[in-house]
């Protein structure tokens, strides 16, 4: 438990304890209904937000489903504000030693993930690869014998990890005619790829290079693979949900007859709209008055993008002002367990200084001010550590979303 909350949490702890006991006996009845904030704690709670685990990094990986690791430095940042006593190598060890890997997998966007769910969550997602490609690239490769191209891309990444840029000018050679980026897209969607060292390694990341999973890991992908199992492991990490909660976090379609098989082994739950929320047997259900402490969530942490309704995290009204017009998600910080602002952190070109700047979106009580704050230290004291002189500032005006975008888009993919 942190600290700052430490003893706020202990004086409710007995009395909540009792109340959650009554709560789960009341969500055994079927059509029990969840508020927002019901919903929050249980989201908090499964994400390992709600106190810090003691859970080993590639424990946490495999709970969470992955991590989103478009920006290279994020999952350090996501398993820092879960876990107790996180430290960089922990990761970094994971990703050097190939027990780890980063490959797009749900919503077609880098995940990092253990290296046998790696195995299982690639062939799951082959639709979600093939709509994006379809979406993306599909007019400009009309007509090409996509098999032939994957064989081909195959064969140079594995000789080499390349680029995507430098995957496109090899088979452009072949397919002069064709645009370069589409043809290594399209060997990125039939062929399993993964984004090797150093990229994603913090401090030390260079342009993603690629190689297939099975060069990498030395394995081949499952060849019996389960939705069942993944809707299952959903729940447990983002739980309970909607059907459309479950095809929102993992990018397929058509998930109601999962679930319709699923029914009799879960709990059925519903929102104060109505609809069905599903919930495995034993998934965590705090008091909604469980107090939350402040968190510090990296750019396109799940939490934010694992539901078609993210109420539960964030007011619809404040959706914008934490997502950009180009689709990014700017890190973001949260106050009682909900979305009250954006955050960066600022290093001088000497890198002796480091500044996090906070923008809440609404505006913050005293404590509420101190708290984050308090936290804040701990981030840049994390992600600075290299900083002679660091700093916390709350601030009233926030930059432009363009100039942030900029800034993380530089990092991204």
């Amino acid at each position: 438990m942190d600290r700052t909350y430490a003893g706020t949490a202990g004086l409710v702890g007995k009395s909540l304890e009792k109340v959650n006991r009554r709560m789960l006996q009341r969500g055994n009845r079927r059509g029990a209904v969840l508020g927002v904030r019901a919903l929050n704690r249980a989201l908090l709670e499964r994400q390992l937000l709600l106190r810090r685990s003691k859970m080993p990094a590639f424990d946490a990986i495999e709970h969470l489903v992955g991590l989103q690791a478009q920006v290279p430095n994020s999952p350090y940042i996501g398993l820092w504000t879960r876990l107790a006593g996180f430290a960089l190598d922990d990761l970094t060890d994971l990703i050097a030693k190939r027990r780890v890997v980063r490959l797009p997998l749900m919503r077609s966007t880098i995940h990092m993930v253990t290296a046998r769910d790696c195995l299982t969550l690639r062939p799951l997602t082959q639709p979600v690869q093939n709509r994006g490609l379809e979406g993306s690239f599909g007019r400009r490769l009309k007509g090409i014998q996509i098999d032939a191209v994957a064989a081909a891309g195959r064969s140079l990444v594995e000789a080499q990890p390349r680029t995507f840029s430098e995957l496109g000018a090899a088979l452009r050679k072949r397919w002069p005619e064709r645009d370069p980026t589409a043809l290594a897209y399209a060997v990125r969607a039939v062929v399993p790829l993964v984004q090797v060292p150093p990229r994603g390694i913090w401090g030390n990341s260079a342009p993603a290079a690629h190689t297939t999973v099975d060069a990498w890991l030395h394995r081949p992908l499952a060849k019996k693979v389960s939705l069942e199992k993944l809707v299952m492991r959903y729940l447990s990490a983002f739980g309970p949900a909607t059907v459309r909660d479950v095809q929102a976090w993992s990018g397929l379609t058509q998930l109601r007859e999962v679930i319709d098989r699923l029914r009799r082994r879960l709990r059925v739950f519903r929102n104060e709209d109505g609809q069905e929320l599903f919930d495995v047997p034993d998934g965590p259900r705090p008091h909604p008055d469980t107090p939350a402490p402040p968190r510090f969530l990296p750019e396109f942490d799940n939490v934010l993008l694992a539901h078609a309704d993210r109420t539960r995290v964030i007011a619809d009204e404040h959706r914008r002002l934490v997502f950009t017009s180009g689709g990014l998600l700017l890190g973001t910080f949260l106050i009682d367990g909900f979305v009250r602002g954006r955050w960066r952190i600022v290093r001088e070109p000497a890198r002796t200084r480091a500044t996090l700047d906070l923008y809440p979106i609404e505006r913050l009580s005293a404590g509420e001010r101190q708290a984050a704050t308090e936290e804040g230290d701990r981030l840049l004291a994390f992600a600075a550590a290299d900083a002679t002189a660091r700093d916390v500032r709350v601030l009233t005006s926030p930059p432009s979303k363009s100039a942030e975008a900029r800034s993380s888009g530089s990092r991204r993919r």
